[in-house]
């Protein structure tokens, strides 16, 4: 198999992965959303020590160990995925899995915005738009609402702050999950155990396929992202970015057919901005590509013949 394919399958495979999460973390209510962030943290950090310690790949930790200033930069991302795990799991049992999936379709929108402000980036004409486009989806989506879509906009700003870090830190997926784990690690389990000193804690007091479900939750949260590194260290960017929309296409579709959360007409027409602004992003992705790419090899710009 060829690597190109080898990454779409990656990519695939995670984006199916994460487009499913709203049905397992469904199957671990009554556990409270706080309780499965722990859960999750914990299970994460044993998950990928074990992949770590298989692979006899621990010398990461002493290099980074002399590296204060990356070490002050995993704290942060720790802090911002924590932040958008424990958001995504409190909407999805809450039943707002349709508002968690506007929040992944908002991300991409959110990332050229934090590219302005935070790395002074110039946008194209139609990236501009693209923003502009978005910004009326939320104002159409706080009146049908009756407030903002603060489930959707901290998911989608904690998702991209996240990658914004993790791009200056530039560390392997595994690794990175890892030390970020580390960091959540002690206060997770500082919580867990004060939940079962108070007798409130579900883990081993439900069923044994719960408990199963609370432990799996580590390896939920690896594989696709280390399906989505092996994606992305195989495709080009704007290739990988076509395939992001496939996991809330599938968390809307679950919301809406299979939770039956309601679709109302300005809610559709919000959604319908949106998606509006994401095809103008997408379009002058790929356009940009073909720029780039004809540049790089010295031929002529293939996309106005195209027109």
């Amino acid at each position: 198999m060829s690597q190109l394919r080898l990454g779409y399958l990656y990519g695939f495979g995670a984006y199916l992965l994460w487009g499913f999460f709203p049905i397992y973390f469904k199957l671990l209510r009554p556990t409270g959303p706080v309780e499965i962030l722990a859960h999750r943290v914990v299970w994460s950090l044993a998950f990928v020590a074990l992949l770590l310690a298989a692979a006899r790949n621990v010398g990461f930790l002493r290099a980074l160990a002399r590296r204060p200033r990356a070490l002050a930069g995993i704290a942060a991302a720790a802090v911002l995925i924590a932040v958008n795990w424990g958001t995504y799991i409190y909407g999805v049992n809450s039943d707002r899995v349709v508002e968690t999936a506007l929040g992944y379709f908002i991300n991409p929108l959110v990332v050229v915005l934090l590219g302005v402000f935070v790395l002074r980036e110039r946008l194209r004409a139609a990236q501009w738009a693209a923003l502009g486009v978005g910004t009326a989806a939320v104002v159409v989506l706080t009146v049908d609402y009756g407030r903002l879509p603060y489930l959707a906009l901290t998911l989608a700003f904690s998702f991209g702050g996240y990658g914004l870090v993790k791009k200056r830190l530039g560390l392997p997926a595994a690794e990175g999950l890892f030390v970020e784990s580390a960091v959540l690690a002690l206060p997770a389990l500082a919580y867990l155990g004060w939940l079962g000193w108070r007798g409130d804690a579900t883990f081993g007091h439900l069923s044994a396929g719960h408990t199963a479900l609370l432990v799996g939750a580590g390896a939920a949260t690896a594989i696709p992202l280390l399906l989505f590194a092996g994606a992305a260290n195989r495709l080009p960017l704007t290739n990988l970015g076509m395939l992001q929309y496939l996991a809330p296409v599938l968390q809307l579709g679950i919301g809406v057919l299979i939770f039956h959360e309601p679709m109302p007409p300005a809610r559709l027409a919000g959604f319908a901005l949106v998606w509006l602004a994401l095809v103008v992003f997408t379009v002058d992705a790929v356009r940009q590509g073909r720029r780039t790419r004809a540049a790089a090899r010295g031929t002529p710009d293939p996309v106005p013949a195209a027109r």
